[in-house]
């Protein structure tokens, strides 16, 4: 082998997937090795190869089933942005707001999402609604903690610099504040996406006829563990879409970003 084609190997190596898929080969490898060094039953915990055999069997149904889960939760990430950063501004801009509101969503955060649920099937009946809300109940504090701490890290300095200039109150917040605070929103929304996928099933959990929360819940009813397996897959990959939709869109955004510089330079 030339030394152009081993760097062209090597050079595909050191592609972003190609390790994330290796570490994955290599866990599939180790359940299945220890399936059968300790002797685990099928019913506890089913082979990888029934798994990919349910997955390839029962794809059209699984696909199916994950488009109203994808929906709630994209749906729920939405408003959790709409609301989210728009409260985060005016807790970050007026301590009397943050006085009143930041203590108050602290305080839901201790509620668990799935003791409520059943209460949006009971106020809101059964359909997409009480999946979208749980969606954003999950997602929602997260970009709000980020959005706060990204609009109070703004450099006094620079408010400093922009108030001189006799820049008014919104060129402030367009040139000054919402750049810097923009990485540690997309920090929060990436949260929040991978959150809103728990909340839809959460939601789906107690009172849906569809979507992939009923899938394992219907699963986990018949011990159907391969099928159930193939759901959390399927459902992983829902979160796993997402998050990386969100990166390319905070990439395309932000890339003056210090963290966009260095993933440049390294690619480089």
């Amino acid at each position: 082998m030339t030394q152009a084609k081993r760097r062209s190997v090597w050079d595909r190596l050191q592609a972003p997937w190609v390790r994330p898929a290796l570490f994955l080969i290599g866990l599939i490898v180790l359940w299945d090795a220890a399936i059968h060094l300790f002797g685990i039953p099928a019913y506890q915990v089913p082979s990888p190869l029934d798994v990919i055999v349910t997955l390839y069997q029962e794809w059209p149904l699984l696909l199916r089933e994950a488009v109203p889960t994808t929906t709630a939760t994209i749906a729920g990430f939405v408003l959790s942005a709409v609301f989210g950063i728009p409260i985060a501004m005016l807790i970050a801009s007026s301590k009397t707001v943050e006085s009143y509101v930041y203590p108050l969503l602290v305080f839901s955060q201790s509620i668990p999402k799935i003791a409520i649920a059943p209460l949006f099937v009971v106020w809101f009946g059964f359909g997409i609604f009480p999946k979208v809300i749980s969606a954003f109940l999950l997602g929602f504090f997260p970009v709000v903690v980020a959005a706060v701490q990204g609009f109070k890290s703004v450099d006094p300095d620079l408010l400093d610099l922009a108030r001189a200039m006799e820049a008014k109150r919104f060129q402030t917040f367009r040139m000054v504040s919402l750049p810097f605070a923009t990485p540690a929103i997309f920090a929060g929304l990436k949260v929040s996406v991978t959150l809103a996928v728990v909340g839809a099933v959460v939601g789906e959990f107690v009172g849906s006829n569809s979507g992939i929360g009923y899938v394992l819940q219907r699963s986990i009813g018949n011990f159907e563990l391969p099928m159930m397996f193939a759901a959390l897959v399927v459902l992983s990959l829902i979160g796993v879409i997402l998050f990386w939709f969100v990166d390319v869109v905070e990439r395309l955004v932000i890339p003056w970003h210090a963290s966009q510089r260095r993933d440049f330079l390294v690619a480089a």
